[in-house]
């Protein structure tokens, strides 16, 4: 019994390999026809056949470049329409196409980001674990996104979010917020957000003037006058 086991296997295995073998040949002859090279011999052959397999190969990569442009495309629509884990699964296709891309990087951190606070614990488990894991995603897209592009401010602002937000890891949002800050010099939102990483740091004093800096710059009474509140909060803190 176990001699016949071992023989319908090695027949099994021997038939997959030929088929295997038939089917990579198939494939080869498909291409000499519908390139119409068979056996070159001559130089002018040759040159001729090197020339259609690269024209072939180029198509190739363009059908591929476009296969990522359209789940970047895809990613984008789901975002306009807040679907956010389905817009998670699109860029993740497109990096598979653009693995250097710093722009993907950042729309990954931004659906994570949102999927963190979309994962209840729907079973009363008590665990966090699947939220924790998107907060990680987006902070390691944000990174790979920074390490691409240094100056992408937009990245730095978001992993400053993600640290100062979900994290409560304060001095490294500063460093974020920071970096963002140095782009963006004008951004009222990354003041605001600078400054209170400064107040969860304990560094009292910075935060009071990176509000009394909005003070000095907004046009809006609003905003004026819930910097002067926070800054008299952060100055109270400091003494």
């Amino acid at each position: 019994m176990k001699k016949l086991v071992i023989l319908l296997l090695s027949g099994t295995l021997i038939f997959s390999f030929i088929s295997c073998e038939n089917s990579n040949k198939s494939i080869k002859r498909m291409q000499k026809l519908e390139e119409n090279v068979q056996n070159p011999q001559s130089i002018e052959e040759i040159q001729d056949a090197i020339k259609k397999y690269t024209d072939r190969v180029n198509d190739i990569v363009l059908a591929q470049e476009q296969i990522g442009i359209w789940y970047k495309m895809l990613g984008s629509r789901y975002v306009d329409k807040k679907m956010y884990g389905e817009a998670l699964k699109a860029y993740q296709s497109a990096l598979e196409y653009f693995p250097a891309n710093q722009n993907l990087y950042y729309w990954v951190g931004v659906c994570a980001g949102f999927m963190a606070k979309a994962s209840l614990d729907f079973n009363g488990s008590g665990s966090k674990e699947i939220s924790l894991n998107y907060i990680k995603l987006a902070e390691d897209s944000y990174k790979r996104a920074v390490e691409l592009d240094e100056r992408y401010e937009r990245a730095w602002y978001g992993l400053g979010v993600i640290y100062s937000y979900e994290m409560d890891e304060y001095e490294k949002a500063v460093v974020c917020f920071e970096h963002a800050l140095e782009i963006s010099t004008q951004s009222i939102d990354t003041m605001f957000n600078l400054a209170r990483a400064y107040y969860g740091a304990y560094e009292f004093d910075k935060s009071a003037e990176m509000y009394d800096k909005i003070i000095s710059i907004t046009k809006s009474q609003s905003t004026k006058a819930q910097a002067e509140e926070l800054k008299k909060q952060a100055l109270d803190a400091a003494y």
